[in-house]
């Protein structure tokens, strides 16, 4: 059944690299628990203890909220195809914007092992304390039907300056009122973010 370590293995990144969906949990001591959904192709394993995710612009900005105050973070990964498992990564998570450091390593360097996404607002870097895996038997099996494209196309209508107001007006603060970090816009390249 279950068994825990500090470090992913080589069949654990694997597993990790196949999954299309990841849920990602955070809280302070005192504020909502916050369980988020992410997809697309914004997860990177860096080694066995680290892990970065590329944070796309949401309807708030709970994660980020919550690390500044409370850098705890829980990965979840759960097989929804193929034999069971579900892993969870348990860590110290810091949240790198653009221009910013963390550790050793900044946005620039971090942000470009990525395909540029149309809205992304932050790189979240975990150090994963521990590895636990469970069954998983009871989570039904879903197949793979493909990306949504609906936040991308949104964040491409706003362009830069119409994402800088949105986050502006809507993720300066967590949903408890905890202030959010904001980042400057980053052209992609092809004149959205």
């Amino acid at each position: 059944m279950g068994q825990s370590s500090d470090a992913l293995t080589a069949d654990q990144i694997s597993f990790i690299a196949a999954q299309k969906l990841f849920f990602v949990g955070t809280a302070t001591a005192d504020s909502t628990v916050n369980v988020s959904p992410k997809g697309r192709d914004a997860l990177r394993v860096l080694d066995e203890r680290r892990v970065i995710w590329l944070n796309l612009t949401g309807s708030g900005n709970e994660t980020a909220a919550h690390v500044q105050a409370c850098p705890r973070m829980t990965l979840m990964f759960c097989a929804f195809e193929g034999p069971p498992q579900i892993l969870r990564l348990y860590g110290t998570a810091c949240t790198i914007q653009c221009g910013e450091e963390c550790g050793e390593d900044g946005w620039e360097a971090l942000y470009g092992l990525f395909e540029p996404l149309a809205g992304a607002r932050q790189i979240f870097d975990l150090a994963i304390d521990r590895v636990q895996t469970s069954c998983g038997m009871a989570v039904p099996r879903y197949a793979y039907a493909g990306d949504r494209t609906a936040l991308d196309s949104w964040a491409r209508r706003k362009g830069t300056e119409g994402l800088e107001r949105y986050w502006q007006r809507k993720n300066r603060r967590s949903i408890d009122g905890l202030p959010a970090p904001i980042p400057a816009p980053r052209p992609t390249g092809d004149g959205a973010t």
